[in-house]
């Protein structure tokens, strides 16, 4: 091959490009070695017109020589706005080329999540979660790779893309090793920020080799170039001078050669001097010089097809620009004759309606796109919106075109964008949905209206952004027209809102204000219940007054409606965190249920009171030793929201204390795997929120409870696990779990400190439950040496107050602690007393942990024997090995 020329299969387009075609190659022979090959990414980049969709092309014709499936998409600049764009083109077709059935059985679970986005299947009830909508995407291709192999993905134009797609090649190109398909994509170098530029960098990190930049054509190439263009006798100062004017740019070298030849310019150092002048009306001004010459109706055909970027066909354009069938085909010839236009090359892969149209080249599309006037502009994006509504396409599809329209105060058009939203919203695109509704304040909406756009607006972000949505709620808040139902609505969205950011003393301090505008009735006693709500998970300090008084409120309650159950609830958790009767405490949760379950409109997605009320629920139960009752409603949450796609905070949360039942059980590997789960959602929401602390904080203590304590600290380490703590409770209690791990790898003075530090919140708090945070207990344990006396007396409270709490864990590991000081036969009595406890507990984990002290404390080869079995099914592997060592060392009889 002459250097410099494309391969002989291969068009101009291909020149000095060998290097990124070998590459190709290389990435496709791993490929198609095994269908258990590993997946591949490479990214090209380059400015425009360097050869990026030449570049592609020739990578589908080499994938499709070796009997590879080949699937492509393209951005487009004027579709930015349109959510799930890019990966509907690539994935559309062959999920629609499926039967109905055959679809559902290839996505599995993800259809109903994944189907929507996709445009195969319609939307269910609720707004699925972004990122849920991102997972199931995922895992559609996943799928759908086993099923094609070899497959290989194309995508052009990524710096087009919209948002959703991007987000879902960012995650993708994460697993893409592990799926063997080869994923090859093609941008421009900037053109893009924010959150795009974020997944895009994420893309590029991804890929299997570094990102190749396409560098513009030699002098040696644009010759050899021209010279196969115009003929072999252009000369060497004429192809100099192509080089000099073009830059050595691909797309302006073929236009201006393209133009060369149709002048019958002769290709020589004499007619060099016209060169620039050709090259002018490539692009830019002269692009539009030259689409002004074919005329105006030639004119308001380009135009109406930038309107509508994708979708271009003949009858669609002619209802835009309001002219005659027959006059729009003979403009589509011009145009196609002048090189502005073209039918699409049938191996480019990308689907087009029949007889449709597309650009020649993106910088064509945009040229032609900035060269309407503004006024025409705006007025064929809105007449293009109303084509759309007319063909029954919906509100979500006409968007893109209303959002270009000028703001006029027009009462339908920020009804059809309130629609629209409310479609994006149904397929997991929250941004476009926001896009909609900050548009529509533009318009602006009628005064008794534009209140209740903010409040949609702000429920837009409110799975996924809490601080937008504070913003967004404030608003809503402050601005007349939102009243009633809606009014208090929102403020409890915004308190919230308000607590998922750690700005607790806010959130109550926005319910108790709402209550006080309100006389005695319903909303009124609703918004209180969310004033005790969110001051009962204060984690530092909680009024002795403020409990006494929801004691008297609940007295009067017996559960007939919502409001009194929420306060049921709201007194049972809070006489759970005292340390109360225990008995108590699962009566007041019992009446708040209906026949056992919960009641209507108290369910995980109902949104009159959302999750924090039944997250109470379930850890009252839990920590009053009814966790068959805890894990029952926390696996409920989990699968609720899993169904409706809440793949947020509130899934999060679910796992965590899910997490937490497990745990509580003894179910420790179960634990730790939903408790990663957890952690990982709650770091796509962010760091430091209270959800982001629940799933630390029961990880680290898990991990403890398996004897891992390296990984325990690492984790703590990795995921910033100290001060300062969220305003939040956080179940299980924070300090304490942070003590025992600090004790538990020898940093004794700040174990200790940290527990003191426990100490004080549960006088400020008017008391404790051992069970909840059992930092006396730890104490205890970690002073019996250093000061025995204050040992004995931390042991003695620790044992006096599981007794009031009153159920068996808490006396068992009273017990075990008060074993733990003692010795002799005392210490043999009380670690038989903690076994009889903590048999009739549900916590396996402390019934294991009580029969191997008392095995070791007996020297009883039985008791350690039933202890190591116990451990080993709790997946105890620390206690595991302290049973063994105990057996192997010989201390038993």
């Amino acid at each position: 091959m002459t250097e410099g020329r494309p391969p002989a299969a291969g068009s101009a387009s291909l020149w000095e490009r060998e290097a990124e075609i070998d590459t190709v190659a290389e990435a496709l022979d791993l490929l198609c070695a095994d269908q258990s090959s590993a997946g591949g990414l490479l990214v090209f980049r380059g400015e425009a017109g360097l050869g990026k969709t030449a570049l592609l092309a020739e990578t589908r014709r080499i994938a499709e020589r070796r009997g590879c499936t080949v699937w492509t998409a393209r951005g487009a600049e004027t579709l930015r706005s349109v959510p799930f764009n890019v990966v509907r083109q690539l994935l559309q077709p062959a999920l629609l080329s499926l039967m109905p059935e055959e679809a559902r059985e290839y996505l599995g679970d993800w259809y109903d999540i994944a189907g929507p986005a996709l445009g195969i299947a319609d939307p269910g009830e609720g707004n699925p979660d972004p990122q849920y909508v991102c997972d199931g995407l995922v895992a559609a291709v996943r799928r759908l790779a086993r099923r094609e192999w070899p497959l290989v993905l194309l995508v052009d134009d990524a710096h087009w893309a919209d948002q959703e797609t991007l987000r879902w090649l960012a995650a993708f190109a994460e697993c893409v090793r592990d799926v063997s398909v080869l994923v090859v994509v093609a941008r421009r170098p900037g053109e893009v920020s924010g959150d795009s530029a974020r997944h895009l960098e994420a893309v590029a990190a991804a890929a299997a080799r570094p990102v190749t930049n396409l560098s513009a054509l030699t002098p040696a190439a644009i010759a050899g170039l021209t010279r196969a263009t115009v003929g072999r006798h252009a000369d060497d100062a004429f192809c100099r001078e192509v080089w000099a004017v073009t830059a050595g740019n691909l797309y302006d070298t073929v236009e201006l050669l393209a133009k060369v030849r149709d002048s019958e310019l002769q290709p020589v150092e004499a007619g060099a001097g016209e060169l620039r002048a050709l090259n002018r009306s490539a692009r830019g001004g002269g692009l539009v010089d030259r689409l002004k010459g074919l005329g105006l109706e030639a004119t308001r055909f380009a135009w109406a097809a930038a309107i509508l970027g994708t979708g271009i066909t003949v009858d669609m354009v002619a209802r835009l620009a309001t002219m005659d069938e027959d006059i729009a085909r003979h403009c589509a010839e011009l145009l196609c004759s002048a090189r502005i236009l073209t039918a699409p090359d049938p191996e480019s892969g990308t689907e087009r309606e029949e007889g449709g149209l597309e650009f020649v080249h993106p910088l064509i599309a945009t040229a032609v796109y900035n060269s309407i006037p503004p006024g025409v502009c705006t007025a064929m994006h809105g007449v293009a919106a109303q084509i759309i509504t007319e063909l029954g396409r919906g509100a979500a599809e006409a968007a893109r075109h209303l959002l270009k329209v000028h703001p006029d105060d027009d009462e339908e058009l920020v009804e059809q964008l309130r629609e629209a939203a409310r479609e994006n919203l149904a397929v997991g695109a929250p941004d476009a949905a926001r896009r909609c509704l900050e548009r529509a304040l533009e318009e602006p909406p009628r005064p008794e209206v534009h209140a209740h756009v903010l409040y949609e607006l702000g429920c837009a972000t409110l799975l996924t952004a809490p601080a937008v949505t504070i913003d967004h709620l404030q608003s809503a808040l402050g601005t007349p027209g939102l009243d009633g139902d809606d009014r208090v609505d929102a403020v409890v969205r915004l308190s919230q809102a308000l607590l998922h950011n750690d700005q607790l003393e806010e959130a109550v301090r926005t319910v108790e204000a709402e209550a006080s505008r309100h006389d005695a009735g319903p909303a009124r006693m609703r918004l209180q219940a969310f004033q005790y709500m969110w001051e009962n998970i204060h984690g530092e300090t909680v009024a002795p007054a403020r409990s006494r008084s929801l004691a008297e409120l609940a007295r009067t309650c017996s559960g007939r409606d919502n409001a009194e159950r929420a306060l049921l609830i709201l007194r049972g958790f809070d006489a759970m965190t005292h340390g109360e009767s225990a008995a108590g405490v699962l009566e007041l949760c019992d009446r708040a249920l209906v026949n056992g379950r919960l009641a209507p409109g108290l369910g995980w997605t109902d949104p009159e009171w959302g999750m924090e009320l039944l997250m109470m629920l379930g850890s009252a139960y839990a920590y009053a030793d009814r966790l068959d009752r805890a894990e029952s409603l926390f696996a409920e949450a989990r699968r609720v929201y899993t169904g409706a796609g809440w793949r947020g905070g509130h899934l999060s949360l679910a796992n965590a204390f899910l997490g937490l039942a497990y745990r509580r059980q003894g179910r420790l590997k179960d634990a730790e795997s939903t408790l990663r789960e957890g952690l990982v959602l709650a770091e796509r929401v962010g760091r430091g929120l209270p959800l982001y602390w629940s799933s630390t904080c029961g990880l680290v203590d898990t991990l403890l409870a398996r004897g891992r304590i390296d990984e325990a600290w690492a984790i703590a380490e990795q995921y910033g696990f100290g001060p300062p703590y969220p305003s939040t409770i956080v179940l299980p209690d924070i300090r304490s779990v942070r003590g025992r791990l600090l004790l538990a790898v020898g940093r004794t003075e700040e174990g200790v400190n940290e527990l003191e530090a426990a100490e004080k919140t549960a006088v400020s708090r008017g008391g404790h439950n051992p069970v909840l945070a059992p930092w006396s207990i730890e104490l205890a344990k970690a002073l019996a040496d250093e000061d025995p006396a204050r040992a004995a007396q931390l042991a003695a409270d620790a044992r006096r107050q599981a007794e009031r709490f009153g159920t068996d864990t808490a006396i068992g590991e009273a017990l075990r602690c008060a074993a733990a000081l003692a010795s002799g036969p005392r210490a043999v009595a009380l670690a038989a007393q903690a076994v009889t406890y903590l048999e009739a507990s549900p916590c396996q984990y402390e019934h294991a942990a009580a029969r191997v002290e008392y095995g070791i404390a007996a020297r009883s080869v039985a008791e350690l024997e039933r202890g190591l079995d116990l451990a080993r099914a709790c997946g105890a592997d620390g206690l595991v090995t302290q049973a063994q060592q105990a057996l192997e060392a010989g201390r038993v009889g």
